[in-house]
């Protein structure tokens, strides 16, 4: 006779699920339709069926490594399909938000974004900072042509930032240690530094959720957000060293090549994070049942970038009555986005890219076919007559 499997639900890992918009997830009684009609599922790691098993168990240790929670791109297919209404892909996305407070360094950074009360809290700090900037010693004269370096000194800023991104950095850092550990411990092998090249390469292109039927709106305002923010941080940077060393002058005319270029990446990010937006808001159920943490992520994200071409703007104007209010607003908002970096949605990139190094081997080798999916072994449920659905 086969021993008895002893379990230790984790209840707080399910009741973060649950809060983060996997409420339906007891409702699944493990038909396997999800991990049939998912084209990104394959026979060496079906999902989301086993996943949502585990979730419902409270199965933290398992679901921490596990990276097909990373392979899945949340299209939606599943949801669409399933005959219960259990919304597997928004349950899989509720576990994604479960695991990264888990992996969180520091942990407390985990539940800041997902606690309305403390991310409104830390928008509040960060406005104290960016405030005590503004006041501090070093402000510019008064120029011919407004510049917020007269309110906001480059001296004070761009070392601030630069703090923070230190900061930020060695966070995803310690994170992604946390999880490379957690993925040895669940069985993923494979080298990760060998498969980054064709992992970032597939990433950046998004040829994964390309395969999805049901997602392809979100596709484009992803790829749309990520190139933006990637042309900006390189910008960024390049003129944030430039003007700390004195190469470069800020603000930079409107004709030098590095200014248009920054001003075509926010361009960019606005029309992906309105396409987002919309794909939200169009959809009653989906924004109904979208989490806080989702929402918070998504408006600092349409914040920061409406705010940094709304402010720019008044300055091309001359408008100072509102300039440095509105630029005041943006630094605010793009403080917390960095600071929210290694928790929010953004750290996805990190994690996926990750899980799919991991596993890239198995990728390449599989043929990638629809499963019928029997439950793997280790994810039997504890037990005839003790499914939670109908506990």
């Amino acid at each position: 006779m086969a021993g008895a499997l002893v379990l230790h639900p984790d209840r707080e890992f399910i009741g973060d699920v649950m809060r983060a918009s996997g409420g339906d997830m007891k409702k699944c009684f493990q038909c396997a339709t999800c991990s049939s009609v998912c084209t990104l599922s394959s026979e060496e790691r079906p999902f989301p069926r086993q996943q949502m098993l585990e979730a419902q168990w409270g199965m933290s240790d398992r679901l921490l490594g596990d990276p097909a929670i990373w392979l899945c791109h949340n299209c939606g297919d599943c949801t669409l399909r399933c005959p219960r209404g259990s919304h597997p892909a928004e349950a899989m996305g509720a576990i994604r938000s479960a695991v990264i407070k888990r992996l969180a360094v520091p942990r407390l950074m985990g539940r800041v974004i997902a606690t309305p009360a403390l991310a409104i809290l830390m928008l509040a700090v960060s406005a104290m900072i960016v405030l005590t900037v503004a006041l501090s010693p070093g402000r510019h004269a008064a120029a011919a042509l407004p510049v917020f370096a007269s309110e906001f000194p480059k001296t004070r800023l761009e070392p601030l930032f630069f703090a923070v991104s230190g900061l930020v950095l060695l966070a995803m850092i310690a994170s992604a240690a946390r999880f490379a550990k957690a993925l040895r411990a669940a069985g993923a092998k494979g080298a990760i530094l060998p498969a980054l090249v064709p992992v970032l390469i597939e990433t950046m292109a998004h040829r994964r959720f390309a395969d999805c039927s049901a997602g392809q709106v979100r596709r484009w305002g992803h790829l749309f957000v990520l190139f933006g923010f990637m042309g900006l941080a390189v910008m960024g940077t390049i003129v944030g060293i430039g003007s700390m060393i004195g190469v470069l002058d800020t603000p930079l005319p409107t004709l030098h090549p590095l200014k248009i270029f920054a001003n075509l990446c926010a361009l960019v990010i606005v029309a992906g994070v309105a396409l987002l937006l919309w794909n939200r808001l169009s959809d009653r159920e989906t924004r109904a049942r979208a989490a806080f943490f989702d929402w918070f992520f998504l408006l600092l994200l349409s914040g920061a970038a409406l705010t940094g071409v709304v402010s720019e703007s008044l300055r091309l104007l001359r408008d100072q009555a509102w300039m440095f209010s509105v630029y005041f607003l943006h630094l605010t908002l793009v403080l917390t986005l960095f600071l929210c970096t290694p928790y929010s949605k953004f750290v996805h990139f990190l994690y996926r890219t990750m899980a799919m190094a991991a596993t890239w081997e198995e990728y390449k080798s599989s043929s990638r076919t629809s499963v019928s999916a029997a439950v793997p072994d280790g994810a039997t449920p504890p037990g005839p007559g003790l499914h939670p659905a109908s506990s």
